[in-house]
């Protein structure tokens, strides 16, 4: 199976790494083969349909700007990418887009800390998107903490939320 990604040019080196080395290494460790058009930002991914799929996320958090030793987690069962879209909460207002991507990261990277901490997950706010990698449990605490910060809500309240959340999900019992 072949699918096709387009990753900001700006990204590629990224994605590529000194000599190749990342890419071989996302090569080795997701079963696929790349091919990297570096003047348009194009990536072709071909193998099997899963590994394809799983690989296909990878490559989008690091076009997200996560670095591939994070990204890489994704190759996991268990892990999972979600894109919150700013412009989605900013409408055309550019002011609005910054003062709602500042509230995300928060004075000197603490809010964005915070939240990856208390979540045990990944942030990165690239652009006019704000990319979360975490497991399948902790990744719908994440997004909700995420979209609270980017509705308004204070930053105090958020994170009370989370501990109330996190509380609630160590006290469920497992079902085995």
């Amino acid at each position: 199976m072949q699918e096709s990604i387009k990753i900001p040019t700006e990204r590629i080196a990224v994605l590529v790494g000194t000599k190749g080395s990342t890419k071989r290494m996302i090569e080795k460790k997701s079963e696929c083969k790349l091919t990297v058009d570096s003047t348009e930002g194009d990536v072709l991914i071909e193998g099997e349909s899963l590994a394809v799929f799983t690989t296909k996320q990878v490559i989008k958090a690091i076009a997200r700007g996560f670095n591939p030793n994070i990204a890489l987690k994704l190759l996991k069962e268990d892990y999972v990418l979600e894109i919150l879209n700013i412009r989605d909460y900013a409408g055309t207002s550019k002011n609005k887009e910054e003062r709602l991507r500042s509230r995300v990261i928060g004075t000197e990277g603490k809010a964005k800390q915070t939240i990856e901490y208390k979540t045990n997950s990944y942030i990165s706010v690239y652009g006019k998107t704000v990319a979360i990698i975490a497991d399948s449990e902790r990744i719908v605490i994440a997004r909700f903490a995420v979209n609270k910060l980017l509705q308004g809500a204070q930053h105090g309240h958020t994170y009370r939320w989370i501990e109330d959340q996190l509380e609630q999900l160590r006290s469920e019992p497992l079902d085995i």
